[in-house]
């Protein structure tokens, strides 16, 4: 492969890395990693309560469910 092909093989391949996934949900990169972070910090706290309600059930009864729920409507028509 001659240099030039090769560079153009890498901005493709980190193109499609980092750049398409977002695209595809009309957002930046940036912005999907802020999503994404807030996401899975949201997930953390799921499961930090269900782990509370697996040692002591009566607390967080419903928390993580709700939670589940609130992320699943916020991604369920993304990009479509």
């Amino acid at each position: 492969m001659t240099d030039t092909t090769d560079q153009s093989h890498r901005a493709s391949l980190a193109r499609r890395v980092f750049l398409d996934h977002p695209a595809s949900v009309e957002e930046s990169y940036l912005q999907h990693m802020g999503f994404a972070l807030r996401f899975a910090f949201w997930l953390a706290v799921a499961a930090g309560a269900a782990l509370i309600h697996a040692v002591v059930p009566a607390l967080c009864e419903k928390t993580a469910s709700r939670i589940v729920a609130r992320l699943y409507a916020r991604t369920a028509n993304r990009g479509q």
